[in-house]
C-alpha cells in the first residue's frame, strides 16, 4: 500500500552499508546525517578528556564516544556523541555497542542535527530511560541539561 510506514529494525540497521555516513533508527525510522565537522570533533575530544579523567580516577564507570551504537530497543539505535555509564550500567557494553540506556548522553549540536537532537532524540532518550541528557550548543556556548 502506497504511503504505508515501514518500520526498520536492528537487523535492517546492521545490513546498512559502512559508507562513512551516520545511520540511526528513531522508533523504526531511518535517519542519516553527514560526518561531524572538525570543530565538533575538537569539542567532543575535550569533553571526553575531562569526563574520562574524572570518571577513571574515581572508579565511577565508563565513558565512550562516537561512533558507537546505543541500542535502546529493536527499533531505536542511535550514535550519541558521548555517553557515560555508571558502574551499575557498565554491563550494558557489549561487542554490538551499548545495549540499553546509558546514565548520561551528550549530543553536540551541528547545523544538520540541531532539530533532531533537541526534539526527536530528547524524547527518545526520555522514553527509553536515559536519566541525564546534555545538549552542547557550540554557537551559543551553552550546555543544556535535562533530567
Amino acid at each position: 500500500m502506497a504511503g504505508e510506514r515501514v518500520i526498520l529494525t536492528y537487523k535492517d540497521y546492521e545490513a546498512l552499508p559502512a559508507d562513512g555516513r551516520r545511520y540511526e533508527l528513531h522508533e523504526g525510522e531511518l535517519s542519516v546525517t553527514p560526518a561531524p565537522s572538525s570543530r565538533h570533533q575538537r569539542i567532543l575530544r575535550n569533553l571526553n578528556d575531562v569526563l574520562w579523567q574524572h570518571v577513571k580516577g574515581r572508579g565511577l564507570g565508563e565513558v565512550l564516544f562516537a561512533p558507537i551504537d546505543c541500542i535502546l530497543s529493536d527499533i531505536s539505535v542511535v550514535q550519541p556523541d558521548l555517553v557515560y555509564l555508571d558502574p551499575t550500567r557498565s554491563r550494558l557494553v557489549s561487542e554490538r555497542g551499548i545495549e540499553g540506556p546509558p546514565t548520561l548522553v551528550v549530543e553536540i549540536l551541528s547545523p544538520s542535527t540541531a532539530e533532531i537532537d533537541r526534539s526527536t532524540k530528547r524524547q527518545l532518550y526520555a522514553r527509553h530511560g536515559v536519566p541525564y541528557y546534555w545538549i552542547v550548543d557550540p554557537e551559543a556556548r551553552v550546555v543544556e541539561g535535562y533530567v
